[in-house]
C-alpha cells in the first residue's frame, strides 16, 4: 500500500469494540488465517428490519425530534464522525467496520407509512437522516431514500433532509414537489473548500463545488436550501468559514448552522491515527485545541458545550460565523412548513 494508508477510506484501523470481552490483536501475524486489513476493503451489506423505524432523540441541541435511518455505518468514511460508535452496538467496530459493513433497513418505507397512518400519529418534521448520511453510496443500490421521500410526499408530511452526497439531484423531483407544499427543507454539509482536505477527511462525499452548484440549482428550482458547516476543527478547517459561507449564499442559501468537532469514545482513536498519519506537523496543536474547545477533553457529551465549545477558541468561532452569516445572508430564512397538508393513510380524507 501506497504510504501504508487504504485509499478511499477514512479511518485506517479496526479500533476495539469496548462491548466486546476479547480483542483481536496481530502479535503473531503467522497464526492469522485471513487478512485484518486488505488493500481496498470491501463492503458488506447486512439486512435489519427493527420494530420501529422513528429513532427519537431527547437533545436539546437538536432542532427536530425524530428521524429515520434507512442505514447504519457510512462509506462516506468521515474521520470525525459522531456516529462511528453506534456501529459497536451492532457488533462492529467504530474504524473500518463503520465504513464497509453497512446495515439496511429494506422496509423502512413500508413501515414509515404504517406509522403514519395510526390514528394516534401527529405529524411533525423528521430529519432524514439523524446518524449517517441516507444519500451514501449505498442508497444507489438500494434505494431507500427515495422510497422514503415519496412516502413523505403521499402523505405530505413534513421532512428535513441533510447530505453531503451529490446523489439527492436523482430526487430533485420529488423535492420540487415537497416544496411546493411547504413540506422540506435541504441541507448541504460543507466544511471545507479545500479539495485535498476533503478528499482526506471525508473520502467519499461530494467535493464543496459540487455541492455549491446543487444549491444553485435546488434554489432555481424553488426547493428550500441551507448549510451546515461542521465539523468546524481549530487549525484545520475553522478559518474557512467566511468563503463556505460566500459561496453558499451567492448559490443561493437560505440558512446555515454549524458546530464543533468532538471526538468521544472510540472516535477520538480513529481522528487521532488519521491525522498523525496525513498531517504529523500539525497533529498535537489540532488535538491540543480541540481540547481546549472541551473542557480539557477530546469527548464531550455536556449538552450545549458539545455542539459548539466554551472559551476563548470556542468564542472565535461563534463571532467569525455570525459575522459572516450577518454579512452574507442577512433576511434570509428557510420557509415555515406547513403542518396542514398533512393526510393520513396517504389519500385525502372525505370524511
Amino acid at each position: 500500500m501506497e504510504n501504508d494508508l487504504l485509499k478511499g477510506r477514512g479511518a485506517q484501523i479496526n479500533p476495539h469494540n469496548p462491548y466486546h470481552s476479547q480483542r483481536l490483536v496481530q502479535d503473531h501475524v503467522e497464526g492469522i488465517d485471513e487478512e485484518i486489513l486488505l488493500d481496498k476493503p470491501s463492503t458488506s451489506y447486512f439486512l435489519e428490519t427493527p420494530k420501529t423505524v422513528l429513532s427519537k432523540n431527547t437533545s436539546p441541541d437538536l432542532a427536530l425530534t425524530y428521524s429515520v435511518n434507512p442505514y447504519q455505518g457510512c462509506e462516506h468514511g468521515c474521520t470525525y464522525c459522531y456516529a462511528r460508535n453506534s456501529h459497536q452496538y451492532w457488533g462492529f467496530d467504530a474504524g473500518l467496520d463503520f465504513e464497509t459493513k453497512i446495515m439496511v433497513k429494506p422496509k423502512v418505507a413500508q413501515q414509515l407509512s404504517m406509522t403514519f397512518s395510526q390514528k394516534a400519529y401527529k405529524p411533525m418534521p423528521i430529519m432524514l437522516s439523524g446518524n449517517t448520511d441516507c444519500y451514501q453510496p449505498a442508497e444507489r443500490k438500494f434505494r431507500l431514500t427515495r422510497e422514503i421521500l415519496q412516502v413523505m410526499l403521499d402523505f405530505r408530511h413534513p421532512v428535513s433532509v441533510i447530505t453531503k452526497n451529490s446523489l439527492i439531484a436523482r430526487d430533485q423531483d420529488i423535492l420540487e414537489a415537497l416544496a411546493k407544499e411547504n413540506l422540506v427543507h435541504v441541507y448541504f454539509s460543507i466544511n471545507s473548500m479545500n479539495e485535498e482536505l476533503r478528499r482526506n477527511m471525508e473520502p467519499r462525499t461530494a467535493s464543496a463545488l459540487k455541492k455549491i452548484q446543487l444549491i444553485r440549482e435546488f434554489t432555481a428550482a424553488g426547493i428550500p436550501v441551507g448549510i451546515m458547516i461542521a465539523p468546524l476543527i481549530p487549525s484545520l478547517n475553522s478559518h474557512e468559514i467566511p468563503s463556505i459561507m460566500k459561496e453558499a449564499a451567492a448559490a443561493g442559501a437560505q440558512e446555515a448552522g454549524y458546530t464543533v468537532v468532538r471526538l468521544n469514545g472510540t472516535i477520538a482513536e480513529v481522528f487521532e491515527n488519521w491525522l498523525r498519519e496525513k498531517y504529523p506537523a500539525r497533529a498535537d496543536k489540532v488535538l491540543n485545541q480541540i481540547k481546549e474547545l472541551h473542557d480539557g477533553q477530546l469527548n464531550d457529551s455536556e449538552w450545549g458545550r458539545r455542539m459548539k465549545g466554551k472559551g476563548a477558541i470556542a468564542t472565535e468561532i461563534n463571532s467569525l460565523f455570525h459575522l459572516m452569516k450577518h454579512k452574507f445572508m442577512a433576511g434570509r430564512s428557510m420557509p415555515a412548513y406547513d403542518m396542514s397538508k398533512f393526510r393520513r393513510g396517504g389519500n385525502y380524507q372525505l370524511f
